[in-house]
Formats: structure tokens, sequence, C-alpha cells
């Protein structure tokens, strides 16, 4: 694990790709006293090069990356983790992720306070300030929750869960010495397990 500050001392410039929400957000980390951000609300295959082209940089010239791999919309965080694996091609620079309920749950400080996402199936990606990421069936939530804005849901929303901002460039200055960091030598989604797949064993049909 390691914190934003870190690093900015062994690899800036970074380069940050988030496109866990309905707003893709890119950040080009110079140094501390110098961060640049673009977002975009177009769909993630467009919206991060938007953004790369707002800021006039060159993934070449990262000395490493960092992506949110989850979790939220699978589709954008698929598409950053696509992105950075062609980009080391010609960059082969270290990758990080971090989870964005994770990065939530730390800016807002309030260990009384569950952040959550829509994992589907009556279920909920749950972090805390003390508890990790989890996936939590509707009826086992705690009492206080909150969401962010821009994650899409299908399950319907808790009662009186809060929505708050998610805002990369706005929560990073409290977030800088926090151990959120994770090695993503494979940049892809998070899962909270390995998928498991049955063998279909081929068969010729007979008549009952």
């Amino acid at each position: 694990m390691a914190s934003f500050r870190q690093l900015l001392d062994r690899h800036a410039p970074l380069l940050v790709l988030d496109a866990c929400s309905a707003k893709i957000q890119v950040g080009w980390l110079a140094h501390v006293g110098k961060m640049q951000w673009a977002t975009s609300t177009e769909e993630s295959g467009i919206g991060l090069f938007t953004c790369l082209a707002a800021l006039a940089v060159n993934p070449t010239d990262a000395r490493g990356f960092i992506f949110c791999d989850g979790p939220g919309s699978i589709l954008g965080i698929r598409t950053s983790a696509m992105t950075l694996r062609a980009w080391r091609v010609l960059n082969p620079q270290p990758v990080f992720g971090y989870h964005s309920l994770e990065l939530v749950a730390h800016f807002l400080g309030d260990p009384k306070l569950s952040v959550i996402a829509d994992a589907r199936r009556d279920a909920w990606h749950c972090a805390s300030l003390d508890t990790p990421l989890r996936r939590v069936q509707t009826a086992d939530l705690p009492g206080n929750l909150a969401t962010p804005t821009g994650f899409r849901n299908w399950t319907p929303l808790p009662p009186h869960v809060i929505e708050v901002p998610y805002s990369i460039e706005e929560m990073l200055p409290q977030l800088m010495d926090k151990d959120l960091l994770r090695d993503a030598a494979e940049p892809d989604a998070f899962l909270h397990e390995e998928p498991r797949y049955v063998t279909w064993t081929p068969a010729i049909h007979r008549a009952p």
C-alpha cells in the first residue's frame, strides 16, 4: 500500500484515470503543488481522450499511472484498464489502483458512515473508514449510508442514504497521506472474488 504523496515522490509526473462514475476524471500530477484536472461526461472510450486533449499531456511522459479499479461503471473501469495496458507497451511504467468508495470514506472521515454503490442482485459494495471494501446484502446494510453522485444503481437506494460529491480533484488534498493505493501490475476491474466457471460436457441429444 502507498499514499499519493509517496507515489509523487517516487514517480512524478503521474497520470490519473477515473472512469467509474458518469463523470470521467483525468489528472496530471507533476508534484504536490501542481495538479491539473480535466473532466468529461462523454462515454469513457471518448471521454478519457477528451480529457487528455484538454490537459495537453502525453501518456508516454508519465512515470507512473494511477486508476480507479472500482466499484463503479464496469465499462468505464475496464476501458481505463485496457487503455493503461496499451500505453504500457510504449511506456512500461508502474500502475497503481484505488477503490472509489474507500477514497470517499476517508475523505468524509466519519467512522459511523458507510459508503455504498450498487453491486446488483440486491447487494451493495460497501466501505467505511475502519472497514475495507466488502459486499453486503440490502438487509444487512448498516444504518448511516452515503453514496457518491454519478454512480448508477439498479436496486432502489436504501432510505435515508445521502448523496455526496465524487470529485478526485477536491478529495485528493485531504487524502495525500492515506495508504489507499495498491500495485496493479495487470490493470483490471476489482472483483470481490475470482469468477468460477462450470465446464460444459458435450453430449448427443437423445429423444426422451
